[in-house]
């Protein structure tokens, strides 16, 4: 056999040994399948706890927002959901410059901040001091009023969850917000009572 062809054919036989074959094909596309099935739920869980701690963070903000603005002038400054009741329609800070007595932005109102509606599925429950409207409204000197009285002070928590996880943003009657984990703070339960228990305040 000429030198040239018994070379083409060891090549040939090295080329066909570093191939697979279908088995071993089969066997790595389904470990490969077994890996993703595993990994798929775990990202998804972290993208979740994610749209639950950019939600709560963030209204944490607009919370601190509208008790800056409310100290800057010196004058009313209120937070409250973008439809009126819900609020994971998203939120607004305004001021009231209709006077209508209603801490809901409406027509003629100075709009400040404005979030839009949460992730599907976010869910806002709250309990609030006053149960007349979900609000929270700021005076002048940066403490939460009621709408109707401004001697009385406002206050309560908001629970953002999400397939079972949660995150608490509580509200003091000195107008200080923090932003908690129940799973790591037994001091932000959520009751969900919305009874307004000078609890909250302290």
């Amino acid at each position: 056999m000429p030198a040239h062809q018994t070379h083409n054919t060891r090549q040939a036989r090295c080329i066909r040994r570093a191939g697979f074959t279908l088995p071993e094909l089969l066997i790595v596309l389904g470990i490969v399948g077994v890996l993703l099935a595993a990994g798929v739920p775990s990202f998804r869980a972290y993208l979740q706890t994610q749209q639950l701690v950019t939600a709560s963070s963030q209204f944490l903000f607009a919370l601190n927002l509208a008790r800056s603005e409310a100290i800057q002038r010196g004058a009313r400054v209120d937070l409250g959901p973008r439809d009126g009741l819900h609020w994971e329609k998203g939120w607004v800070v305004f001021v009231n410059k209709n006077d209508d007595n209603r801490p809901q932005y409406d027509a003629g109102d100075e709009l400040i901040y404005s979030h839009d509606d949460l992730a599907t599925g976010l869910q806002v429950a709250t309990t609030l001091s006053d149960k007349s409207y979900p609000y929270i409204a700021y005076n002048g000197n940066g403490r939460p009023r009621n709408n109707l009285n401004a001697l009385t002070p406002q206050w309560g928590s908001w629970q953002f969850s999400l397939n079972g996880k949660e995150r608490v943003v509580r509200l003091t009657l000195a107008g200080r917000a923090r932003l908690c984990n129940p799973a790591d703070d037994t001091s932000c339960r959520f009751s969900g009572s919305n009874t307004g228990t000078a609890a909250e305040g302290n």
